[in-house]
């Protein structure tokens, strides 16, 4: 197993990245691609498809290239097999990312979802929104 720094990034934020390349969740998504690996499991990659296929993101990025950068991350990230069930977060939909986390040892969450970001840390695990991530990674 590789030393470096293992991230997990919510489906919204991935989706903010690749729609607004330099926003911060882009930067922050460039940031844990340099320094780290983003883990993903199936059941978010499938996630991720799907929302990236949504009509109403045409007009900030051609379907085609959300498909090139979804796929692109899928190459450079690292799947993880998640057998661990967590039942934590008060959108049971958002467990995944915390059963991904501590299944893929990451060193942090990267999320702008308030269900998930109240639970910082979880265990021990620091939970992040994008600003705070590109703070904490370059300390």
């Amino acid at each position: 197993m590789s030393d470096r720094p293992r991230y997990v990034f919510d489906t919204n934020t991935i989706v903010s990245a690749f729609l607004f390349d330099e926003s911060l969740p882009g930067r922050a998504l460039k940031m844990a691609l340099r320094r780290g690996t983003v883990l993903l499991s199936e059941e978010v990659a499938e996630e991720l498809s799907g929302v990236l296929r949504r009509e109403r993101f045409d007009r900030y990025v051609r379907r085609e290239r959300r498909e090139e950068l979804l796929y692109g991350l899928i190459r450079e990230a690292t799947l993880v097999e998640v057998k661990t069930t967590i039942r934590a977060c008060r959108d049971a939909a958002d467990d995944k990312f915390l059963a991904l986390a501590v299944e893929g040892n990451a060193a942090c969450i990267v999320t702008g979802d308030a269900d998930l970001l109240v639970l910082h840390p979880f265990r021990s695990i620091p939970v992040l929104n994008a600003h705070a991530f590109l703070e904490w990674v370059r300390r």
